[in-house]
């Protein structure tokens, strides 16, 4: 009966539906649908196809292949994790948007065609919009317009480039891009700014922090995840990327550890993570996808549970900063042990699944003796540990005793995050079904627990340890914000507005003043020119008056005072007359 249902459909259906239902039933209702979810995707068999007709091109709704299901598996686990937490939330809004949100996500990743992935892409960024804005301060509603126009730029970067590969190849196949192209170029560049790759990474930092306690559990596991994705199935082998990768690496340690803000620590990390998985899509064999993709699968679920340790923290102190947190580990003692499980996963602590993801990414950059990246990657583990397995952990629930003593999360709370960290631990103890639905097979036997890797990790997380303590006073925060690169197009922009505005604002004032001397100028001729054509067509009036003969300002000023008392003198205006008759007789005989 499922074995064709587009998981997508069931998201968006339940979307149209859940506004019928109120209380429990809804949150059960919800529960139900993620269930649903990874049923239809654990029964869809690769090679399944649904295509629609759609202006003379056939639309692929439903493409499924192990790369496909791997990311369809751990966004509908996420889902009902997501939902398990939020179960006792009664916000009809944010339920219906998760559900938009989630379901376009699954489209993107079994998306067979460029037109459908564009379609279900810029309902992500409209959906994940309304789950930063849910929360109703000033500071979500800023960040979410500027979360949303970062994203629409995105989405027309990948419009134009689709719009140029269909036009250059006929096709709309989404598949790896061969040729280096603009349109392709174009692609990866709208691809790229969901990924949060540098210099386009601050709207995920500005953003997820100020989304809801749920929201941003959600929002941590797709919108990235569907781009590297994307990578993946579009982009594997193009070298720039094993650049950008290493570059956000980097870039998501140096700004966690300067950060203040639990949430946004962990959104900083984000930005790390997602670039191991965008470096393995550079490296592009099957070692690296594999990895790439079980890191992917990892992320979300521990990633997701610190989101939800840091949420709980939130919703039971109202806190957020680092500097007014500490000591929590008295009354949240089980949040505590949740979101350090999420910690150590998140730092590739043996027997965890990060370790069990990440080393993959890490060993195949050693098999392609790219030794600067695989230094850069080793670098960023330890970083890693810095400021997400020891930072987040240490200054939320062991720093300084600030008197607080909130209640331990609610138990729905407690079972999502429970159920978040049974999977970190699982997989790092026993990774092989993660490794038997990876995309690519491992050699038989194939196990990352060799003894050398184990030590030589557990020697980087201590001397990393090590390093934390010994800086301890260098790392404690104050309340203090960091200027991230999107202060240079904040201020570009500024810039940019001043210049155009001083520019064509100038233009148009030079304009107006040249404008309004030609209509004072054509004003004043018109007022003067009868007065003009009477005193020289009346000229010959003047030089037959003999004695009375007047000079040109005399005779001037004698016609215009005739002109204005209506005393002009019959004789001459009979003169005037047959004159103007004469000439227009001499006029006609000439043509």
């Amino acid at each position: 009966m499922m074995n064709n249902l587009a998981p997508f459909a069931l998201f968006m259906g339940g979307a149209l539906i859940l506004p019928f239902f109120t209380g429990r039933t809804r949150n059960w209702l919800l529960l139900a649908l993620a269930a649903l979810g990874f049923a239809a995707v654990w029964s869809l068999e690769p090679g399944t196809s649904l295509t629609v007709p759609f202006l003379g091109r056939e639309l692929q709704l439903l493409r499924v292949d192990k790369l496909s299901k791997v990311f369809g598996y751990v966004f509908t686990l996420n889902a009902f994790a997501a939902f398990l937490f939020a179960f006792k939330l009664d916000d009809i809004r944010q339920h219906v948007a998760a559900l938009f949100y989630m379901g376009a996500s699954l489209g993107a990743v079994f998306a067979g065609d460029l037109i459908s992935l564009y379609v279900f892409w810029e309902i992500m960024a409209v959906a994940s919009t309304f789950l930063i804005l849910a929360r109703g301060t000033k500071a979500s509603s800023a960040a979410g317009f500027r979360y949303v126009m970062v994203h629409l730029f995105g989405g027309l970067c990948l419009l134009v480039g689709i719009i140029l590969h269909v036009s250059s190849t006929g096709s709309t196949a989404f598949e790896a891009m061969t040729q280096q192209t603009p349109g392709t170029w174009l692609m990866l560049l709208g691809i790229l700014v969901n990924a949060s790759a540098f210099p386009f990474s601050s709207w995920l930092s500005d953003a997820y922090p100020e989304a809801t306690v749920t929201g941003g559990v959600i929002l941590s596991a797709y919108t990235t995840k569907t781009a590297v994705y994307a990578l993946l199935r579009a982009y594997p082998g193009w070298d720039i990327l094993i650049v950008i990768g290493c570059v956000m690496v980097v870039y998501g340690i140096i700004y966690a550890l300067l950060e203040n803000d639990m949430r946004r620590i962990l959104a900083y990390s984000i930005t790390n993570q997602v670039g191991f998985m965008v470096t393995g899509a550079g490296i592009g064999t099957a070692m690296a996808i594999n990895g790439a993709a079980a890191h992917a699968f990892c992320h979300i679920i521990y990633k997701a549970l610190l989101w939800m340790s840091a949420g709980a923290v939130l919703s039971m102190t109202g806190r957020s900063k680092c500097t007014e947190l500490g000591g929590l580990y008295k009354s949240m003692p089980f949040t505590m042990i949740f979101g350090t499980i999420g910690a150590l996963a998140i730092s590739s602590f043996p027997a965890t699944s990060g370790f069990t993801s990440k080393s993959l990414i890490i060993m195949s950059a050693a098999d392609q003796h790219l030794a600067w990246a695989w230094l850069m990657l080793e670098i960023a583990s330890a970083g890693v540990f810095l400021h997400a397995g020891i930072k987040f952990p240490f200054f939320v629930f062991f720093n300084v005793d600030r008197g607080l003593r909130p209640k331990e999360a609610p138990m729905n709370m407690q079972m999502a995050m429970g159920l978040l960290a049974f999977l970190c631990i699982f997989l790092g103890v026993y990774p092989e079904p993660l490794y038997a639905i990876l995309p690519f097979e491992l050699e038989s036997g194939f196990s990352v627990y060799g003894f050398g890797k184990v030590v030589g990790q557990l020697q980087l997380l201590m001397f990393s340890a090590l390093v934390f303590f010994l800086f301890l006073p260098l790392l404690k925060r104050t309340d203090t914000i960091a200027l991230e690169v999107d202060w240079l197009y904040r201020k570009g922009g500024q810039l940019f507005y001043v210049v155009v505005d001083k520019v064509f604002n100038g233009i148009n004032a030079v304009s107006a003043r040249l404008t309004a001397g030609a209509v004072r100028g054509l004003a004043a001729l018109c007022d003067s020119l009868p007065a003009t054509a009477a005193v020289i067509i009346t000229a010959p009036v003047n030089w037959l008056s003999g004695s009375e003969r007047r000079n040109g300002h005399a005779w001037k000023a004698f016609v215009q005072e005739a002109l204005a008392t209506g005393t002009v003198p019959t004789g001459a205006t009979i003169l005037v007359i047959t004159l103007g008759l004469a000439c227009l007789v001499a006029v006609a005989l000439v043509l």
